[in-house]
């Protein structure tokens, strides 16, 4: 293998040149080569392995960049890095590892090329590139990890019970690897996944969470969800999820298994033209009420009436317990959650324009996000049944176009504020101000008034005559 002519040569050229100067071999190791050999080229952040240290070896490279690039160290790990255009560069000494049961922090020594190859996760990870003037542009392959690429294989380097036990987190990229590259996990490794899954509560949830958000951004987050659920991680990170598994049946009736219909749900946000983690949150928690308002009708069958609002409520114990982002972010999710089934009860010809506006106050410039979740949330497999369904919320959506082009309630603000009403009644700051508020967006809302000034002007005077107050 060449790095010549299929890779940055100038870069490469560089730090061979350096490497050489200083006396310390280097190769190329980590994301980039994985995907240069995938021919997926996603990885622009090199990681450079150097026999010695880091530190020199970057210190040596920015001497032959201009303009003189900026070297940030890092001396707690021995690593440095700059930018050669718009590339990271990362230099990191070689070492050996070594784990302490109770956590994932390893104790790190100096060590070989293989030393180094041999703390990899995944034989996919542990190629490298030698960037050495004998033997340059050679694939260093000791664990087999370029015929694991092209089976579509992920397998750790040593033992997949030491592997997972010493740093629990590989279990989350493991998931997560599969889900991205569509690999399938080795099977012993899997099931040391299995045997090992409570060694995940030593890891930070926050690190734990941005494995799950990448799963979420992917191609296809079933693909990992299940994993998850399979390997028995899910039931440790969001158990609520859990909850929703199973078909129950009582006197004939029978409800749709929720937790797979969530799974295509999410799949299906992903193939909108969205990149919205937070509406693949909000996919994926849309239904986390059900389990808990569960009720079964005699003669109705299957209820879960209220799940929208409950699940609103899930939605933010969740946000909290797994150090999600609060203030406004919860908000959308709660807020695309809680109103998930209204666009579904506004369908059809009788439906009054009043009830859409209150829906287009109520979700503002959100609008458009939930209505690509009720698109996403059609997940039946009758083909006339799902033409009908999408259909019917095109329709609404025309409607709720319309309605917006004419009323302007998105982001609806009152045409008259609080300081008008004090103003024309000299008044001070009181509960009538609200009344008579309230009772303007509400007439607008219901297409009483139009929404402009000159309209919501009469209506105050008139109810604030009623309250008692004269305009002075």
């Amino acid at each position: 293998m060449n790095l010549s002519s299929a890779l940055h040569k100038n870069i490469f050229r560089i730090v061979s040149l350096s490497a050489k100067k200083i006396k310390q071999d280097s190769y190329v190791v980590g994301g980039y080569v994985r995907d240069f050999l995938l021919g997926r080229m996603k990885s622009e952040d090199l990681d450079i392995l150097t026999i010695g240290e880091g530190i020199r070896l970057a210190k040596e490279v920015s001497k032959y960049i201009k303009p003189y690039p900026k070297i940030r160290i890092f001396k707690r790990f021995g690593t440095a890095m700059l930018k050669y255009g718009n590339q990271k560069i990362e230099f990191v000494g070689s070492r050996k590892e070594s784990y302490h049961f109770s956590s994932r922090r390893p104790f790190v020594e100096l060590g070989s090329l293989r030393d180094d190859q041999n703390r990899r996760d995944f034989t996919i990870n542990a190629l490298a590139i030698s960037l050495n003037r004998d033997n340059y542009g050679k694939l260093i392959d000791p664990f087999g990890g370029l015929l694991d690429l092209k089976k579509k294989i992920l397998r750790t380097p040593l033992n997949s019970d030491i592997t997972y036990s010493d740093d629990p987190l590989r279990m989350m990229r493991a998931i997560r690897f599969a889900t991205q590259l569509q690999f399938t996990i080795e099977k012993y490794s899997f099931k040391s996944i299995q045997k090992n899954k409570n060694r995940i509560n030593i890891v930070s949830i926050e690190r734990i969470i941005e494995e799950f958000n990448k799963i979420l951004l992917s191609e296809t987050p079933s693909r990992g969800l299940l994993l998850l659920y399979e390997s028995g991680l899910l039931s440790i990170i969001l158990p609520e999820l859990i909850l929703l598994r199973g078909i129950e049946e009582k006197n004939g009736w029978k409800h749709k298994d929720n937790f797979y219909h969530t799974l295509q749900v999410v799949d299906n946000i992903s193939k909108i033209k969205t990149n919205s983690l937070w509406l693949r949150w909000a996919a994926l928690l849309h239904d986390i009420g059900k389990s808990y308002t569960k009720k079964f009708l005699p003669k109705i069958g299957w209820s879960f009436h209220s799940h929208e609002f409950v699940g609103s409520k899930i939605a933010q114990n969740i946000f909290h317990r797994l150090k999600l982002p609060k203030g406004n972010t919860m908000k959308y999710v709660k807020k695309i959650i809680q109103h998930s089934y209204k666009p579904i009860a506004l369908i059809g010809n009788n439906t009054s324009d009043s009830s859409i506006r209150r829906l287009l106050f109520d979700l503002g410039e959100d609008i458009e996000d939930l209505m690509k979740l009720c698109i996403a949330d059609i997940t039946t497999n009758n083909i006339e049944k799902r033409r009908k369904y999408k259909k019917n919320i095109y329709l609404l959506m025309e409607r709720i176009k319309k309605l917006e082009e004419k009323d302007r309630i998105r982001n609806w603000r009152s045409p008259i504020s609080g300081n008008d009403i004090m103003k024309v009644f000299h008044i001070d700051p009181c509960r009538k101000i609200g009344i008579i508020k309230n009772f303007i967006k509400d007439s607008i809302l219901e297409g009483k008034i139009s929404n402009e000034f000159h309209s919501a002007y009469l209506l105050m005077l008139k109810k604030g005559e009623e309250l008692g107050l004269k305009k002075k």
